[in-house]
């Protein structure tokens, strides 16, 4: 039984991320939000990872700093059935974009990309993209 209490809540570690996806969508540091919370940033570092659970009145004072509602930190959490829309869509993958936004590597990519202004030079950087991921899948 010991083990099961050094393992992180499933449901805490997805809120946690949902925390740290806004943070940086919002390109706020830890200290930041740590400061704004009255707490140091090794605390926001446990609630993100998931170690730590956020209580409902931390977690309604983060939302209010990270301007979205509480229910943003609970989508696409484990257990939630996917949603299937109109258009026979999974939400549930909804989980790919929001684990690819969630890394350094997605979200300076996306910050980029969106910059760029002309339609034939984003088709030219996806076909690229979309080159060298091929590229990844052939075996060495």
């Amino acid at each position: 039984m010991s083990d099961k209490k050094k393992q992180p809540n499933p449901i805490d570690v997805h809120v946690g991320s949902r925390i740290r996806l806004r943070r940086t969508m919002l390109g706020m540091s830890q200290e930041r939000l740590g400061e704004s919370l009255g707490i140091t940033f090794q605390q926001v570092q446990k609630y993100e990872k998931g170690t730590n659970r956020v209580g409902a009145s931390r977690l309604q004072n983060i939302a209010s700093i990270l301007n979205v509602p509480v229910s943003f930190f609970f989508e696409d959490a484990p257990g939630d059935s996917p949603v299937v829309s109109e258009s026979g869509f999974e939400e549930s993958a909804t989980t790919y974009v929001v684990n690819f936004l969630s890394s350094s590597e997605g979200l300076q990519l996306n910050r980029a990309f969106v910059k760029i202004a002309d339609p034939k030079v984003r088709r030219r950087v996806i076909e690229l993209v979309k080159s060298l991921a091929d590229e990844d899948d052939t075996p060495l």
